[in-house]
């Protein structure tokens, strides 16, 4: 299930973090004398419109317009009937029916007497949508500008990071142990119901029984030195945290290094930037046996900080 019941609890994550975000992205608009920016989200890519409005799409895909002034309107291509159930766990109240969502955005545009955008990481639109949008601008006739802006963890972010690992493995506490001679679907199917009664509103979980690399369960029975890797996600912060119940005592082999707070939940990542969300996960190699472990952190001025 791609996202469970999805609520906004205010006295976890208020209104001022949202402004507060806001406020330093029109700062960026004015400096580079843009009237506008937009932001695009979809299922995958809903990191970036989550983090300024708490808007995570179940499916489908919307454009997040922020204006210099005034509030932001999100042209979105889901069904009117979604609408009351948005705003409930939104910061927005201005939502469009935009089923061609270049077409919408220059409506707007027109409308406001734009005659600049900026689209945020235009390049990494869709190749349907950024052929629209850069195809349209000569026609409108208006200027799209590519905007690059940082979007650094705050500190209202960083409590639901830690929120959300604290839960990863509190459930995986509560079953490792105990798993060895169950067969892996049995241990997925405890950590799935543990992991969403507590929270979580997606989840994968992916099982090693020493031979492999992490992957869906398919039957085997777990033996002493298998592995678990869980990709959780609360309220839109993805962790992912990962453990072995062997007894050994593994020396890592290999590091996969990926970023969690991009415009993706997970993306690979070159070189590590601060501040960031990444997750870390070692493998160990003995022979043939393959262990695994791994846990997200924080990436600040003071070096890599568990989450």
């Amino acid at each position: 299930m791609k996202r469970g019941w999805i609520t906004w609890e205010e006295t976890e994550l208020p209104r001022e973090a949202f402004e507060t975000r806001l406020d330093g992205l029109r700062q960026h608009l004015v400096e580079r004398s843009l009237p506008a920016v937009a932001i695009y989200t979809d299922v995958w890519r809903a990191n970036r419109v989550r983090h300024f409005s708490n808007f995570m799409p179940y499916w489908n895909r919307a454009l997040l317009v922020v204006p210099c002034e005034g509030p932001p309107t999100l042209l979105c291509s889901l069904s009117p009937r979604v609408y009351p159930w948005i705003r409930s766990v939104t910061i927005l109240e201005d939502i469009r029916p935009s089923p061609n969502l270049a077409q919408q955005l220059f409506a707007m545009a027109q409308e406001r007497g734009w005659k600049r955008l900026g689209v945020l990481d235009l390049e990494r639109l869709p190749a349907d949508l950024h052929e629209q949008v850069v195809g349209r601008a000569a026609d409108a006739p208006i200027e799209i500008e590519g905007v690059s802006f940082r979007v650094a963890p705050d500190r209202w972010e960083l409590e639901m990071y830690r929120q959300a690992a604290r839960m990863a493995r509190a459930g995986l506490e509560e079953h490792l142990a105990g798993a060895i001679g169950l067969a892996d679907h049995e241990l997925t199917s405890r950590l799935e119901r543990t992991l969403r009664r507590a929270g979580a509103e997606d989840l994968v979980i992916l099982v090693s029984n020493g031979a492999r690399v992490p992957a869906p369960a398919r039957g085997e029975t777990l033996g002493p030195d298998f592995s678990v890797a869980l990709a959780l996600e609360y309220r839109g912060h993805w962790v992912k945290i990962a453990r072995s119940a062997s007894a050994r005592d593994p020396f890592p082999t290999r590091i996969h290094v990926e970023t969690l707070s991009g415009p993706y939940p997970y993306e690979f990542s070159g070189r590590l930037e601060a501040p960031a969300i990444l997750a870390l996960r070692f493998e160990s190699r003995t022979g043939s046996l393959r262990l695994f472990h791994g846990d997200s952190y924080f990436s600040g001025e003071q070096g890599l900080e568990l989450l």
